[in-house]
């Protein structure tokens, strides 16, 4: 049985307009004004935005920091995403020191299989770099996997300015692209001891050990490693001015610079870390929280379209039982926040109806660009005939309150509590199915691994 959207207002980077969408095994086959077929069910979208499904490009789901493990896997994490109307995922495929990336990729590839309530993809996390590790990266391209991750921070992730360079140039022959966490590991952990000796342990310490510096020095020295090697970069969860700032130089140089951002760094301050309240520890993650002059610096650029993508960086802690294992280090906090339900109603509340964004802005920095940026495009990520039935109708009058006691996420608190939301995912599509109706998820588990092409520039 075919599907017909009717009335509804498709969003596009370029344009918005009204129009009737077909759906017929799993593919949008036929867009246009008073479609017909008796066959058909008829979804009315009238007074609705019709987006693409949105898809979050920075997702740890079921990630084992050593210690403890995200509260999020890949059943609820997943579920949680389709919920808010998020379609696509793409998480990080961790190598394990002494591992192969087709392991690393094995054992990712098992937790999600069968689980997951949207489709996925793997970026891989390369945490040790060699000639045999760099022998596989033709293997992992050749599996959809054409998009990688390297640490600057982290002592147990990181790699070396060198080996950095080194898998930039390899990534060139595969039309492969290297996201990186662009902070000064050396100076976070002197940072963080400069800190404890003082007898600085709450989470108000954490931002002072990863000053607005330790992530623009980072990012100024990927970009020049980059220029060296003469490859695209893509920056994840890019927080301050002044690596914006790095960022608008490169480019204006002439290299491709691609920037992530997240609404934590859009709508939270460093105010939350209150230096005599652990409760401070629901906000700790890296890069921290910053000022509000970098939040109104990064609406601007996100507004004159110099940053490309907004992912989330969903790693979910439990509050009580994990968070709290740092309550006398905060060094010991695990580091992350929810978010991978709440990015599309966010970005649509304080983004679109603020008037900071327009919708087809929304539309690009959540679908579009980071489908043709990882190699999805146009399967994903775009409402056009051949493309994945991946639709989201967004009722528009929709209001709610952001709680941890409504959400899916399947973790004790929300960073975003008690924010107040216009619009909200009324139906979700996924290739087709209906998976969300009225606001509730209908359908779960439907996920498929998506192979990925080339990343495209």
């Amino acid at each position: 049985m075919s599907i017909i959207i009717k009335n509804g207002t498709i969003v596009t980077p370029k344009k918005s307009y009204i129009s009737d969408i077909r759906i017929e095994d799993e593919i949008i086959v036929d867009i246009g004004e008073n479609l017909e077929d008796d066959q058909a069910k008829i979804i009315d979208a009238t007074g609705c935005l019709v987006f693409p499904g949105f898809i979050d490009s920075h997702t740890h789901f079921d990630l084992d920091t050593g210690y403890t493990r995200t509260a999020d896997n890949f059943k609820t994490g997943t579920a949680a995403a389709i919920v808010g109307g998020t379609t696509t995922i793409l998480d990080f495929a961790t190598q394990n020191k002494g591992e192969t990336l087709s392991e690393a990729l094995t054992n990712w590839n098992k937790l999600a299989k069968d689980v997951s309530s949207c489709d996925y993809g793997f970026h891989m996390a390369i945490t040790q770099w060699n000639e045999d590790i760099k022998d596989e990266i033709k293997i992992m391209c050749s599996q959809g996997i054409t998009s990688f991750k390297a640490y600057m921070a982290y002592d147990n992730l990181r790699l070396n300015d060198g080996e950095i360079y080194d898998i930039l140039k390899c990534l060139k022959k595969y039309n492969g692209l290297l996201s990186v966490h662009c902070e000064n590991g050396d100076l976070v952990n002197t940072m963080i001891k400069e800190q404890l000796n003082s007898g600085n342990i709450t989470p108000a310490a954490h931002p002072l050990s990863r000053p607005n510096i330790v992530e623009s020095e980072a990012v100024s020295r990927y970009i020049d490693i980059a220029n060296l090697a003469g490859a695209p970069i893509y920056i994840v969860h890019l927080s301050t001015k002044e690596s914006l700032e790095e960022v608008v130089k490169a480019r204006k140089r002439g290299q491709k610079v691609y920037v992530e951002t997240c609404p934590q760094y859009l709508l939270l301050e460093d105010s939350l870390y209150l230096s005599d309240d652990f409760e401070s520890a629901k906000y700790v993650l890296s890069p921290p929280l910053r000022k509000r002059d970098d939040l109104e610096k990064l609406w601007k650029a996100l507004s004159a379209e110099e940053i490309d993508t907004i992912g989330t960086d969903h790693c979910s802690f439990n509050f009580k039982g994990q968070k709290d294992h740092g309550i006398n280090d905060f060094s010991k906090i695990p580091n992350g926040i929810p978010g991978v339900e709440h990015r599309p109603v966010l970005m649509y509340s304080y983004g679109v109806d603020s008037g900071k964004i327009t919708k087809e802005q929304m539309c690009s920095v959540l679908s579009e660009n980071i489908a043709k940026i990882f190699g999805m495009y146009p399967r994903k990520g775009v409402i056009q005939v051949g493309s994945d039935a991946d639709i989201v109708i967004w009722d528009v009058l929709s209001k709610g309150i952001i709680s941890k006691d409504n959400q899916s996420q399947n973790v004790d608190y929300t960073p975003f509590e008690g924010f107040k939301t216009v619009g909200s995912a009324k139906h979700v599509f996924l290739r087709g199915k209906h998976v969300v109706e009225n606001g509730n998820i209908i359908k779960r588990n439907s996920g498929k691994f998506i192979k990925r092409g080339g990343c495209n520039f």
